[in-house]
């Protein structure tokens, strides 16, 4: 019998304590031995709930406790998440964790505390819900060298810009109906403005190239900026906007990552991918593209991921399971202004003549995309492959046009 914790009681918590209860005989067996929940801290009451004694609000009363050898966190946020799961390592225990905040920001601190200690410190949930990509990037892929990675990250966006697409949608319009189903909170701004996919983005970048990469290092834009025009000419295109998150290994073993909408060609694989599902596209120098698609949050499908991962800390409960990664290295991740890509820009000007003037001077042969019933003083351009610096002095080129306004987009 292993007995662990559970470190709150809520979506993920609670899934976690029902799928071990109600799979009990076949985790059992997977794991090679019972599992028991022995304490749930919260600080909430759940009288109606057949394992009422097991809670606790005192977090020591599961840090004291000798036969709890594995912690679940599954309260999320920074703190006090980060200061509890610090401490059940030193305390000797392993830990699971479905938070992708915490992973993000201290996942090399809390790495090397668990090798130093050789304890487990697994979050496959932390990435894609239930779907399974960090446990195959780390083992499966082992033998490529990753590429790249390109993954839509957030379900709750990709949700908003399906109905964008698809349903002619404002983005006030498609949030509120995220927020009426449940995909959204009541404050999205962990989706919409992008900060969701850099977190997850940094821990695929981290666990892929060995190196921590921080919330900070990362370019982030998110969707609030997209409107329906913006919608009409990626059509225009033969394309469709999605939120994505990428990482480049470049030369010099130095990486690109980023977080931002992205106009693909209907033909990629991503572009594909509707409403809800997350999708994490790697490629490897001899597997070539692989692409995991599914359910991105959720109850069970977290739970699920998460309990997998229990089990696998069970299985390894005296010995270490090999996952790591060193703290970042100054100057590894490219600055934005470094990075190479083609963009849409959009533009309004008074004198739209003078503006192509600008255009033609600062950026050379374009590609103009047209949409029906634009304004007359709107035009769109497609740049050529630049650095995002050289795209930017470029419109810097712009300021001597009265009354310009750009606005971009990259084309994946």
């Amino acid at each position: 019998m292993i007995s662990i914790a559970v470190l709150g009681h809520g979506v993920v918590g609670s899934g976690v304590v029902e799928i071990l209860r109600n799979n009990a005989a076949h985790i059992t067996h997977k794991a090679g031995r019972p599992i028991e929940v022995k304490r749930i801290l919260d600080l909430r009451e759940f009288p109606e709930l057949p394992y009422a004694d097991r809670f606790t609000k005192n977090f020591d009363d599961i840090l004291a406790d000798e036969d709890i050898r594995i912690v679940v966190e599954a309260m999320g946020g920074l703190h006090p998440a980060y200061d509890f799961v610090k401490a059940c390592l030193l305390a000797d225990k392993s830990v699971v964790t479905s938070n992708k905040e915490l992973v993000a920001a201290k996942g090399d601190e809390l790495l090397a505390i668990a090798k130093e200690r050789n304890l487990n410190f697994l979050f496959e949930a932390s990435v894609g819900g239930g779907i399974p990509i960090l446990r195959p990037l780390d083992q499966c892929l082992a033998a490529n060298n990753i590429n790249e990675i390109a993954g839509i990250l957030n379900g709750t966006t990709n949700f908003m810009l399906t109905k964008m697409f698809e349903q002619g949608m404002g983005f006030d319009e498609a949030l509120a109906l995220a927020q009426q189903l449940g995909y959204a909170e009541r404050d999205p701004s962990a989706d919409v403005e992008g900060k969701d996919a850099c977190r997850k983005t940094c821990i695929l970048a981290s666990l892929a190239y060995g190196k921590h990469v921080s919330p900070d290092e990362v370019y982030t834009e998110g969707i609030t900026a997209i409107t329906k025009e913006d919608v009409q000419y990626a059509e225009a295109m033969g394309g469709v906007i999605k939120l994505i998150g990428r990482v480049v290994h470049t030369e010099g073993d130095r990486l690109y990552c980023m977080v931002s909408p992205m106009i693909l060609s209907t033909d990629n694989l991503l572009a594909q991918v509707k409403d809800v599902f997350n999708a994490v596209m790697v490629r490897g120098d001899s597997v070539g593209d692989v692409v995991f698609v599914g359910r991105g949050a959720g109850k069970l499908p977290t739970a699920s991921a998460v309990v997998a991962d229990v089990i696998d800390e069970v299985k390894h409960i005296t010995a270490r399971k090999y996952l790591f990664w060193e703290s970042g290295e100054p100057g590894r991740v490219l600055d934005h202004a470094q990075a190479s890509a083609a963009k849409l820009v959009r533009l309004t000007a008074e004198d739209t003549a003078a503006a192509k003037a600008q255009i033609a001077t600062a950026f050379g042969d374009v590609t103009y995309v047209t949409v029906p019933n634009a304004p007359t003083n709107e035009l769109a351009f497609i740049t050529p492959t630049m650095t995002e610096g050289a795209i930017d002095a470029a419109l810097a080129a712009f300021d001597g046009v009265s009354g310009v306004k750009a606005l971009r987009i990259y084309i994946g």
